[in-house]
């Protein structure tokens, strides 16, 4: 880094480099944009970064963020109770919520089983998700939609394991390839499971 920008610029350049996706590069254009942009703005961006945690709890049900436990997924009437989509993060509930095809609850794990990072089952949100469905016998479907990594796939294979005496049915997003996509830019297992999951057209 410069040594001969100003501290606050550099500490800032600093703080920006540390968010996921965002290189030292990034980092300095973030920081000069604000530089040049107006002191309201600049007061805005702060406000909302210090109140950031201010008022957000987890929800006791399905562990994603909200202002009130139970969160408006979980209290909404309209919501098909007895369908549970596991997720690994918070971000994957936004991404589901923005198709607009999916009407049940949700479950978010905050992460998927990694030996290599020490993340095992105690650090996940398992045993919450295992009591949720005992004492939930209304529960028909648990669709397992964690991503489709090596991680993600051991989460959903020892999460299909321990309720294995699960009595509704359990299921797997389907995964394949996307919209916009070429035949021969995807890999060979993304291919296989694109063939594996067709359907009638």
């Amino acid at each position: 880094m410069s040594k001969f920008l100003p501290k606050s610029v550099q500490k800032l350049i600093e703080e920006f480099a540390k968010l996921p996706g965002i290189g030292p590069k990034s980092a300095q254009r973030l920081a000069i944009h604000l530089l040049h942009s107006p002191d309201s703005r600049v007061k805005d961006l702060g406000e909302a970064v210090s109140g950031l945690k201010k008022g957000i709890l987890f929800c006791e049900e399905c562990w994603n963020i909200a202002e009130k436990s139970p969160c408006g997924i979980c209290s909404d009437p309209g919501r098909n109770k007895g369908i549970i989509c596991v997720v690994e993060e918070i971000l994957d509930v936004v991404a589901l919520e923005k198709t607009g095809e999916f009407n049940g609850i949700y479950h978010v794990l905050h992460g998927a089983l990694s030996p290599i990072d020490a993340i095992g089952p105690d650090d996940l949100k398992l045993a919450e998700l295992f009591k949720r469905i005992k004492n939930r016998p209304d529960v028909t479907e648990i669709i397992l939609a964690t991503n489709p990594s090596l991680e993600g796939e051991a989460t959903a294979l020892y999460i299909q394991k321990y309720l294995q005496n699960f009595s509704g049915k359990m299921t797997r997003i389907a995964r394949g390839l996307p919209v916009g996509g070429d035949l021969d830019y995807a890999d060979e297992v993304t291919l296989g499971r694109a063939l594996k999951g067709r359907g009638e057209f």
